[in-house]
């Protein structure tokens, strides 16, 4: 084997072995599975109103505030309470998560919002410095939650 072909031999063995680094950062390393989620909306009076929910499952990061997602249930006799009583929230945007986490699809969420299928609430102002936790409603009790960055940080 002559130099160059060595040399190209350890470019490509050391650039695959870092797109696998990167991948896995990006995907796996970071995220950890919540034992335990809690879901509130904020009440226009600013306080917190927690959620009986059900088949709770979320994923958080301590790398980025904006790592958190969850999937859960309400009661569907529940929902209209819930969205009477709750703050609505102004340009909601899913952020997509790990294939991995396949209870929560952003795109599908947030068509289902622009289409007014499905309701977005303020579960935070500020859940950390200039980041808002949205929560998402469906009529048939299905809910979903992210954090998203608000006008501050914008």
């Amino acid at each position: 084997m002559t130099s160059g072909r060595a040399t190209v031999l350890v470019i490509l063995v050391v650039t695959i072995l870092f797109g696998i680094g990167m991948w896995y950062a990006n995907t796996r390393a970071y995220y950890v599975p919540l034992d335990e989620v809690t879901i509130e909306l904020q009440r226009p009076d600013g306080t917190l109103t927690a959620l009986e929910i059900a088949g709770a499952e979320g994923i958080d990061a301590d790398s980025s505030p904006l790592r958190f997602r969850a999937c859960f249930r309400v009661e569907p006799e529940r929902v209209a309470a819930l969205i009477a009583e709750a703050m609505p929230y102004e340009d909601a945007t899913p952020l997509t998560t790990p294939a991995w986490f396949d209870c929560f699809d952003a795109t599908f969420i947030g068509a289902a919002i622009e289409a007014g299928d499905a309701t977005a609430l303020l579960g935070q102002r500020n859940i950390e410095r200039g980041v808002d936790r949205v929560v998402a409603i469906f009529p048939d009790g299905r809910g979903f939650a992210w954090h998203q960055l608000n006008e501050t940080l914008e």
